[in-house]
This record gives C-alpha cells, structure tokens and sequence, in this order.
C-alpha cells in the first residue's frame, strides 16, 4: 500500500532508472511535496502510510466499543468507507514497476507471503490459547483477522502484468468486483470475496501518476474536504440504524448479507465511489514535508501486523468491557492510547527486533540472478 509490502506497501523512492516511478514535480507553495533527491524517500507517503495505519488501529479499537455510541459507530463507519482503499491505491501506484522478473518475485515472496505465513499462524495460535479456543483452526487458507490484505497483495501484484497490459484495466476490475458480490459460491478460501471486492482500487492505483496526488492537494480540494467529511458523517450517522455496516468490510456477497443479488453491484458502484471521495479527501490533508512522524511511514507494515496482537489481547482479556471505556471519555482514552501503541510499533527498535520475520532477506532460498551484474553495468554506462 516497493520493497514488496516493506511499509504495507512498497518504499516511496525515487529513482532516475526507472520511468515509471514518478514524484511530485518540485513546488515550494506550503503544504505541497517537493521532489525528492535521487533515492530519498517522499514524505508525502509515508505521512499518508503512517496516518492511515493509525485511523486502521483505532478503528480496530472501536469494533467492541461502538455498540453503545451511534456517533462513534458512525465515525467508524466513514473511517471504514477509505482507510483501506487509501492503502491499496498507494499500493497499487507502487506496484506498477511489478514485471514478475526474478528480482521482484523474491522480494513478493519474502514481503509478502513469508509475513502472512509467519502471521497467520502466529495469530491463529494466539486465538487458540489466548481466548481458549480449541477449535481455532490454523490453515494457511482462511485469512484471520488482519492477514488477509498480506494475500491479497500478493494476488493484485501477482496479476500486475495483465492488468498493465489490458487497455481498459478499471472496467474489467469493476465488472469483476460487481461480479463477486453476487457469487456467494467464492467461499471463504484466501478471502477471495475481499480480494476481487477491492481490486478495483488496486487496479486504479496502478494507472494513477503523480500528478493526480497532486490534484486533490490543492488548496481548494483540502478546504472542500470540510464540509465532505462532515456531510459523510451526517449521512453515517443516518445510515447506522438502517444499513447493515458489513458491506465496508467487502467480503461477503449481496446474498450473505440477506439483500436482493441486485443489490451487490448496485452497492459495489456506490461504495467505490464513495470510498474514492473521501481517500481523495484523505490525501488532501496529509502533510507533503517531513515532520516528526514521517520516518515511522516505513514501519507500518510492523505497526499492522503487530497491534493486532494487542487489540485482541484486550479482548480475549475483557478489556472493553469496562463500563469505563463505553462512554465519550473511555472511548477518547483507548482512541489515544491505540494510536500511541501503534506509533511506537512503527519505531526502529520494534523494526529491528522483528526483521527476520517481516523483512526477512533470505539469500539462501533464492538462486543468483547471473544476469544481474550485466543489468547494473548497463544502466551504469547509460
């Protein structure tokens, strides 16, 4: 949301080898990213990586909390609506130099699917013992709790190739995210339900340039965002007590959720839009220089995996269900402290300690490209 999901999603460097890495041209106006040195990373993402896992965890902590307020259930309700299609478009935009060369495909594996091996277990065995639940299965096959956006990057890269090479890739992930919500038959197997629901996001990041991030960080836009985010909230607020709020998690078909078959497509189509809007509105306030959080922008892939740990350690222990906590000041209180916890999981020590299992190198499973010296000679002498 690239070093192959090494931040959620790859690092924002650019490169003057590479012509289809671009990055904002250089502007000096406030609030606007200038162009970074060769190899320097853009602050621009990973402000946006850093909040946006920040608006994931909190949001996470609200899931036991928001029964008991229609306010803070409507709020999660708009954090729901973009904080993940805000990652998977800043995923695909960092994913259109994916060309399945050897390269690439070692560090697919080794950011991607050894994290979602190592995590899935890992959880599935904290499930398991922690909450007392012998029944937890562990399958690599059924995504648990947060797992899922590892494999699903892993099949929207996977595919890149082919939908660089479609002339109209966004039609055909929509028709297809249309499709799977009226097919209740995909099943549960590597939540393929997620996986096609939000492809159209991916698909769109891949086709995105620097310029459009450029468009919705105009002034005009963050001023617009304003009444946007309000009138979103104003509308959740409505929509609580009489839309089923699982539509935002995409994965389960119109059928699923007891709605006419119809009812998928039509709620596909809205909700994109919808989700597009306030991404949009997202992008626009975040910060384009460097600021004191910009350098955790890339750990949040060890702030994502991590405090799920925490969170549901606080469940399984009945945390939330102080009485405490199901008030505005509780919720206030868990709020800050989430966002806090999450903040130090993205620090370089948490990074350091957890290396081997989220950024692992693993020469040792991987033959030596012997093409590779030729392929760097090459773009010396150029």
């Amino acid at each position: 949301m690239f070093h192959a999901v090494s931040s959620l999603v790859q690092s924002p460097r650019s490169s003057q080898n590479q012509n289809d890495q671009h990055h904002p041209a250089p502007d000096r106006s406030p609030g606007r990213p200038s162009q970074p040195p060769s190899g320097r990373r853009d602050a621009f993402f990973d402000n946006a990586k850093y909040l946006a896992i920040v608006l994931v965890a909190v949001a996470h902590s609200w899931e036991p909390l928001k029964g008991d307020s229609r306010v803070l259930q409507a709020a999660y309700l708009v954090v729901y609506a973009f904080h993940m299609p805000a990652f998977i478009l800043v995923s695909g935009y960092f994913s259109r130099s994916f060309d399945a060369s050897p390269s690439r495909m070692k560090r697919l594996v080794t950011g991607v699917v050894v994290p979602y091996v190592v995590f899935e277990t890992a959880y599935s065995l904290f499930k398991r013992y922690a909450d007392h639940s012998p029944g937890q299965e562990l399958s690599l096959l059924d995504p648990y709790y947060l797992t899922w956006f590892l494999i699903a990057l892993f099949i929207w890269r996977l595919t890149t190739p082919l939908w660089k090479a479609l002339r109209y890739p966004l039609p055909v992930a929509l028709g297809i995210a249309m499709l799977a919500s009226v097919s209740p038959d995909i099943g549960d197997d590597l939540d393929l339900q997620r996986v096609l629901q939000f492809l159209p996001f991916f698909v769109l990041g891949l086709g995105l340039r620097a310029e459009h991030f450029r468009l919705v960080r105009r002034r005009s836009v963050r001023i617009a965002a304003v009444p946007v985010f309000v009138g979103a909230l104003g509308f959740a607020w409505w929509a609580v007590p009489r839309m089923n709020g699982a539509w935002f998690y995409h994965r389960d078909s119109a059928q699923e959720l007891a709605a006419p078959w119809w009812v998928g497509p039509v709620m596909q189509l809205a909700l994109f839009g919808c989700s597009l809007v306030l991404a949009g509105c997202f992008f626009a306030w975040v910060p384009g220089r460097s600021l004191w959080f910009t350098s955790l922008g890339a750990g949040t892939l060890y702030g994502y995996l991590l405090h799920g740990f925490l969170i549901k350690g606080a469940e399984y222990r009945g945390v939330f269900d102080h009485r405490s906590l199901h008030g505005p000041l509780g919720e206030i209180a868990v709020s800050v402290g989430v966002a806090v916890a999450v903040t130090l999981l993205c620090t370089s020590p948490v990074r350091r300690v957890f290396r081997g299992v989220i950024e692992p190198r693993m020469d040792w499973a991987f033959r030596k490209d012997p093409l590779r010296g030729a392929r760097e000679r090459e773009k010396v002498s150029a």
